[in-house]
């Protein structure tokens, strides 16, 4: 049976909400509870005996990351397709497989920014700073061009040469048997097929 809600109790908890509301950090703020031995009722967010158990689970609160800003880099992207002759959309699908929008990007072999360009080929690319998302964006775009010439506008070859590089596709004659590049190539390819559907490229057509 369930026991009875005091109003003492009722003003306690709904200030120990508002509390939590306004000054909890943007961990999860649960509210605990317990009922002693007189039937009062008792509630925290800051539980100081095991005698307490959750009343209210507080759902975390979704982490605003890179990918709320998927549009942010449109117009250089657009920019890129201009003056490179290069799909948006597809460029667009390959900053989020490359760095997820994170144009301070830094991955485990030492790639670099938006499209995760190695130092070593920076100077070749004209990057000049590879945070920035202009520098980046478009000496990512130069070299994805360049990989699409090399292998005769075939998509997945062209990407996997962009993770590979051109001497393993080769080498390979295909897609090479490493599960990353595989990876990588259908993320892209996934990525693409929705970013140009977007209303922003369609109506650029």
């Amino acid at each position: 049976m369930t026991e009875p809600v005091n109003r003492p109790a009722i003003i306690a908890l709904m200030a120990i909400l508002l509390a939590a509301a306004v000054c909890a950090p943007p961990a999860t703020a649960d509210i605990y509870m317990y009922i002693d031995s007189q039937g009062v009722m008792h509630f925290t967010n800051t539980p100081t005996s095991t005698q307490y158990r959750v009343y209210i689970k507080e759902k975390p609160k979704r982490r605003v990351g890179r990918l709320q800003d998927m549009d942010r880099y449109d117009d250089i992207i657009a920019e890129a397709q201009r003056r490179h002759g290069v799909d948006a959309p597809l460029i667009k699908a390959m900053v989020r497989a490359e760095s997820a929008f994170d144009p301070r990007a830094v991955s485990r072999k030492g790639a670099l920014g938006l499209m995760q360009i190695m130092p070593k080929n920076l100077k070749r690319l004209k990057v000049r700073d590879p945070y920035n998302p202009w520098d980046n964006i478009m000496g990512g775009t130069r070299y994805l061009k360049q990989m699409l010439a090399r292998f005769e506008g075939q998509l997945p070859l062209a990407l996997a040469a962009y993770n590979a590089g051109p001497h393993a596709v080769e080498q390979y004659r295909g897609i090479p048997p490493f599960d990353e590049t595989q990876t990588y190539v259908r993320k892209v390819m996934r990525f693409y097929a929705t970013f140009k559907n977007e209303k922003r490229w369609l109506a650029s057509k």
